[in-house]
């Protein structure tokens, strides 16, 4: 496994603990979100790291190399990179359709004055993230099947 991995995962770990240190230490309206970068960083710095040892102890190289290979040929298949291509195209266009609806629904919210605070758009956006994610492995998954 690449050193970037390994670096990769410590200043993962090092921007979490940062933000833990300065949600612990300063009192302010961030701190919600600083603890959220802190779980953000630490947790999945620890995965990179143990990920690292994991696939760099000599038992389990010629696993990982195997594993490597498998997703290169995946990644190039001519198939599957037309069907990801694809399944982009689509998602891309439903989500255009969605932002557009959103725009005119949230202008209507706000002309009358019953949205005013910044959560419920934070949390629409959120689940709008979530929404192309899905959409997008469902959209790819339907295609590969088609063909």
């Amino acid at each position: 496994m690449k050193k970037g991995n390994l670096i990769s995962g410590m200043l993962y770990v090092l921007f979490g603990v940062v933000c833990l240190i300065v949600a612990l230490l300063i009192e302010t309206k961030l701190e919600g979100i600083l603890w959220g970068f802190a779980g953000a960083g630490i947790f999945p710095g620890i995965m990179m790291i143990c990920k690292y040892y994991y696939w760099s102890s000599p038992k389990n190289k010629e696993r990982y190399e195997k594993r490597l290979e498998n997703e290169r040929i995946e990644m190039h298949d001519e198939l599957k990179t037309k069907v990801r291509n694809e399944a982009g195209r689509y998602t891309y266009n439903l989500g255009l359709l969605v932002i557009c609806l959103s725009i005119l629904v949230f202008g209507i919210l706000g002309a009358l004055e019953i949205i005013d605070n910044a959560r419920m758009i934070v949390l629409y956006l959120s689940c709008y993230l979530l929404f192309q994610i899905i959409a997008g492995i469902i959209i790819f998954n339907k295609l590969m099947k088609k063909y």
